[in-house]
C-alpha cells in the first residue's frame, strides 16, 4: 500500500539525521567533530624535550684552563717571547710535502689545524735550561680534532727520518717519534721532533721538542715543549695532566650550572 506523500517525507527527514548522527560520531574518519576530537587528543600528549645543545667555552672559561705559574713551578716563569730557535730552526723547507705539514704545525703551534671559536694560550719559560713551553685550550669541532690526531698518529711512520733545510742553521736531519702520553681525555697523541744540525759541526746541535693533543669531550688543549739538547723528563706528561684536569673542572662546573 502506498505510504502518503507526509509519512514520505517524515521517513526522508529520520534517515538523513541518522546519517548525519553517524558521521559525526566518527564512522568514516572525517568530519569536524573528528577534527577536534584529534586536535584535543594531540594537545594532551606530553612535549618530547629537545636534546639540549652542547654547551660551548666561553673565552673565560678557557681562560681559566690555563696552566699556572702555581702549576709549572719552579724554573718555569711566564713566557719573555719566543726562543732563538722558533724561527732559526722550525722556520724550515721539508724534503717532502707530508713533512712539511708537520713543520709548518711546529711552526704555528697548531698541531690540530688552524684554531677557529673560542681559545686561550699561555707560554712559559724554564729560565735554568732556555726551554719553553706552550699551551692552548680550543673549543673546536671533535671530528676535527679526530682527524688531527689521526693525522699526527700517521707521522711517526710518514716522517720518521726527513731533510729540513732552514734558512739561518743549514740543514737539519730530522727524527719523529711517538711519545707515550697519560691516559686523561677522550683522544690523545703526542710527538717528539728531534733536529740535529749540520753534520760538519765536531758536536751537531740538537733541538727536542715534544708535542701533545688532547681532546676532552667538545675541548682539546695542546702542548708544546722545545729546548736545545735535551728536555728535561717528563715535562710534557705532567704540563698533559695538569691542563686536562683544569679543564675537567672547567667542565665540571658546566654541570653544576645545568
Amino acid at each position: 500500500m502506498p505510504r502518503p506523500p507526509a509519512a514520505r517525507a517524515l521517513l526522508a527527514a529520520v534517515c538523513a539525521a541518522l546519517l548525519a548522527s553517524a558521521t559525526a560520531c566518527g564512522f568514516g574518519g572525517s568530519g569536524p567533530a573528528a577534527d577536534a576530537s584529534a586536535s584535543a587528543a594531540a594537545a594532551s600528549r606530553p612535549a618530547v624535550p629537545a636534546s639540549p645543545a652542547p654547551k660551548v667555552l666561553t673565552a673565560l672559561q678557557a681562560e681559566a684552563a690555563l696552566l699556572t705559574e702555581a702549576d709549572m713551578g719552579r724554573p718555569w716563569q711566564p713566557t719573555q717571547g719566543a726562543a732563538t730557535w722558533h724561527d732559526g730552526v722550525l722556520k724550515a723547507q721539508a724534503d717532502t710535502p707530508a713533512c712539511q705539514r708537520l713543520l709548518d704545525a711546529l711552526y704555528s703551534d697548531e698541531p690540530l689545524g688552524e684554531p677557529h671559536g673560542t681559545q686561550a694560550v699561555t707560554g712559559y719559560d724554564d729560565v735554568d735550561g732556555a726551554a719553553q713551553l706552550r699551551q692552548r685550550v680550543l673549543s673546536p669541532r671533535p671530528a676535527n680534532v679526530d682527524r688531527a690526531l689521526e693525522w699526527l698518529r700517521t707521522m711517526p711512520d710518514e716522517c720518521a727520518r726527513f731533510s729540513a733545510r732552514t734558512p739561518r742553521h743549514g740543514v737539519q736531519s730530522v727524527q719523529v717519534r711517538e711519545v707515550a702520553l697519560p691516559e686523561v681525555g677522550d683522544a690523545r697523541q703526542g710527538l717528539r721532533v728531534i733536529f740535529t744540525g749540520p753534520t760538519d759541526y765536531e758536536d751537531p746541535p740538537t733541538l727536542t721538542l715534544d708535542v701533545a693533543a688532547v681532546r676532552v669531550g667538545t675541548d682539546a688543549i695542546t702542548v708544546s715543549t722545545g729546548a736545545e739538547g735535551t728536555l728535561v723528563p717528563g715535562i710534557v706528561t705532567r704540563a698533559v695532566q695538569q691542563a686536562v684536569g683544569r679543564l675537567d673542572k672547567v667542565h665540571d662546573g658546566f654541570h653544576a650550572r645545568a
